[in-house]
C-alpha cells in the first residue's frame, strides 16, 4: 500500500453491496502469540485446500464483544465522548446500572424486558395466538404446549429494524435475536470480523505454581464445598502446568460491512450513513488502540497495514478523522425524529 491512496468516502463505500478492511498485525513485543482456547477443544487450528495451517486467533463472536466494547467508557460509566447522543436503553438490577450496550444480547437481555411491549408496538408485531386463536402471553415469549407462533410470519423487518433503531442504533449494527417477542425478530450482524494466523509453529512450554509452605500439599487441608480437601484441589502444592502458545508468519484481522443488509432496511441515508460511519470508528478505535486480547496477545497493526480492500483499495480513515462526521450523522437522525427522547430510555426490572 503507498500513502497516496486517497482516504475512502463514506458516501462512496455506501454504493457498495458489501465493505471489507484488512489489517495486518504484529505481537506488540516479542514473537509469540497466544490464540483464544474453546472448552474440550484447545486452540482451533485448521488446514486450508492447499495444505497451509492456519490458526484461529480471535473468532467472530468475541471480535464482535471488542467492537461493541469500544463504545463505553467504564472510567465515567457512559458512552465514550464521540458517541454521546446515541439511543440505549437502561435499567438497574439491585443497584447495579447495566443497559443495552454492554449487555450480551443488547436489546434481548432478560433484564431489560421493560422494552420489548415497546418494541413490539413500535415494530407493529402482533401477538403471538395459539391454533384455537387465542392470545398468547407476549412478555415472555414462552407459548404453551399446542401453541404456535403464527405471528413470526407477519414480522415487517424493515419496522423491526426501525424499532431497533429508534431504541438503539447499536443493536441494528451488531444483530440482535428478540425471540423471546416472536421467532422471527432477528437483525443480522452488519458489521463482523475475526483474527487469524497463518505460517503457524507451536511454542509448548509450561511453568509451575509455587507452595512455598507446602510444597507437597498434603500437610494442610481446607474444607470445600462441605468436603475436606487438600494439595491442589485446594491451593495447596506445587502446580505445574503447560502452555501453548504460536509464532506465525502472518496475522491478519479481516472485517465485513454489509451494506446491502442495511440498505434493505430501508432506513434512510441518515441512518445508513451513521452506521456506516459507526462501524468504521469502531473498527479503527479497536485496533488503535491496540487489539490487546489476552495477556500473552496484545497485537498492534503493522506500518500502512490498515486498508478498505472493497469496493477498491484505500485508506482507512483514522477515528479522531470520523469524529465531527459521526456528531453531524447523530444529529440528523434525531431531527429526524429517528431517534428515542429522551435518547437514554430507562425501563424498571422486576424479579
Amino acid at each position: 500500500m503507498t500513502r497516496d491512496i486517497a482516504t475512502a468516502r463514506v458516501d462512496d463505500l455506501l454504493s457498495a453491496p458489501r465493505v471489507t478492511v484488512e489489517a495486518e498485525l504484529e505481537p506488540l513485543i516479542g514473537t509469540r502469540i497466544q490464540p483464544t482456547g474453546f472448552p474440550n477443544l484447545g486452540a482451533a487450528e485448521f488446514e486450508v485446500p492447499s495444505g497451509q495451517k492456519y490458526l484461529l486467533l480471535e473468532s467472530a463472536q468475541s471480535v464482535a464483544n471488542r467492537l461493541e466494547a469500544t463504545a463505553w467508557d467504564d472510567a465515567t460509566n457512559d458512552l465514550v465522548a464521540p458517541l454521546k447522543g446515541l439511543p440505549y436503553v437502561r435499567t438497574s438490577v439491585n443497584g447495579t446500572s447495566t443497559d443495552s450496550l454492554r449487555e450480551a444480547h443488547r436489546l434481548n437481555s432478560p433484564y431489560l424486558y421493560g422494552i420489548w411491549p415497546r418494541l413490539r408496538e413500535r415494530a407493529a408485531i402482533p401477538m403471538l395466538t395459539s391454533k384455537k386463536g387465542k392470545s398468547a402471553k407476549p412478555a415472555d415469549g414462552d407459548a404453551s404446549e399446542g401453541e404456535a407462533d403464527e405471528a413470526s410470519a407477519s414480522v415487517d423487518r424493515r419496522k423491526l429494524a426501525a424499532a431497533v433503531f429508534y431504541y438503539d442504533p447499536n443493536s441494528v449494527l451488531h444483530g440482535v435475536f428478540l425471540e423471546k417477542i416472536t421467532g422471527l425478530a432477528r437483525l443480522t450482524r452488519i458489521v463482523s470480523g475475526f483474527i487469524e494466523a497463518t505460517d503457524i509453529n507451536l511454542v509448548a512450554s509450561g511453568g509451575v505454581k509455587n507452595d512455598r509452605i507446602d510444597p507437597s500439599g498434603k500437610a494442610y487441608e481446607i474444607e470445600v464445598d462441605g468436603s475436606k480437601k487438600s494439595g491442589a484441589k485446594a491451593g495447596f502444592g506445587n502446580v505445574p502446568y503447560a502452555r501453548s502458545e504460536y509464532t506465525a508468519g502472518r496475522i491478519a484481522a479481516s472485517f465485513s460491512l454489509d451494506i446491502a443488509l442495511l440498505q434493505s432496511y430501508g432506513l434512510g441515508i441518515e441512518a445508513e450513513r451513521l452506521l456506516m460511519l459507526l462501524g468504521l470508528w469502531k473498527i479503527g478505535t479497536f485496533l488503535e488502540r491496540g487489539a490487546r486480547l489476552r495477556t500473552a496477545c496484545d497485537l498492534v497493526v503493522k506500518r500502512d497495514g490498515l486498508r478498505i480492500t472493497r469496493p477498491r483499495a484505500a485508506a482507512f480513515p483514522k477515528p479522531a478523522e470520523l469524529q465531527d462526521e459521526i456528531t453531524t450523522a447523530i444529529t440528523a437522525c434525531a431531527k429526524a425524529g429517528k431517534f428515542a427522547s429522551p435518547a437514554i430510555t430507562d425501563v424498571p426490572f422486576e424479579k
